[in-house]
């Protein structure tokens, strides 16, 4: 593969096949942000499991200290007795048919929905277009809930769900380049500590195969999977 002079300089300045602490892999990942924007950082964490068994699937939330730092639009189904307690969470949109008509006709301009229990019928008639978008609300992700306006303030101060993927792969936004180091480290822990507290009983052999950050442009920094926030599931 051909590499711009960009990326060259950059793995000048990073050992992209040496495992590092945390606390060192986050300084260097900082090394590798070249873009004009504030890049977003990555995990990506390979476990061991088979995702074809429903009793390996890998999935859950956590509130991340110090959020994502990405603006997160959420849009709230729910009838008009919650639209108010909505609005004031912080909902970006708010409504019930009027949505999920809009949503039909192609509309998904939003990144997380939240939707009251009673509404899930209706919502069930755009599984096909939500589900592949991994907009489809859940209860395990907290995103199907009667308290509507708390389950807002989660998401928009940093509460993420993840799922482990066909490859065995969890991945997720965990803060962005600007963040301090102290909280890249911590956002990272907390996500990493959540996916070994979630650990299969049916999981045999290694569960954390590998931990790797990454920025949005930049190259792939390893992490050591045997120091100490994630030895007792390696």
């Amino acid at each position: 593969m051909k590499l711009t002079k960009k990326q060259k300089d950059i793995l000048k300045k990073v050992d992209i096949e040496k495992e590092y602490d945390l606390k060192t892999g986050v300084t260097e990942l900082k090394k590798t942000a070249s873009a004009k924007f504030d890049e977003s950082v990555d995990v990506a964490v390979r476990l061991g499991v088979d995702p074809k068994h429903a009793d390996q699937v890998v999935r859950g939330t956590v509130s991340l200290p110090h959020g994502t730092g990405k603006t997160v639009r959420v849009l709230v189904i729910a009838k008009p007795e919650k639209h108010d307690e909505a609005r004031e969470a912080g909902a970006d949109h708010v409504g019930y048919e009027d949505y999920v008509k809009k949503i039909q006709e192609g509309w998904t301009d939003i990144d997380v929905i939240i939707a009251a229990p009673d509404t899930m019928a209706e919502l069930g008639k755009i599984g096909k277009i939500l589900g592949p978008r991994g907009l489809m609300p859940n209860p395990k992700s907290g995103t199907v809930t009667p308290n509507i306006g708390q389950a807002v303030k989660d998401v928009k101060a940093g509460k993420i769900d993840f799922r482990v993927d066909k490859t065995g792969i969890v991945h997720s936004i965990v803060g962005k380049v600007s963040f301090d180091e102290s909280k890249l480290t911590e956002n990272i822990t907390a996500f990493i500590d959540t996916i070994i507290k979630l650990k299969p009983a049916a999981a045999k052999g290694t569960y954390v195969k590998s931990i790797t950050l990454s920025t949005t442009m930049g190259p792939g920094i390893k992490i050591d999977k045997n120091q100490g926030m994630v030895k007792k599931a390696a």
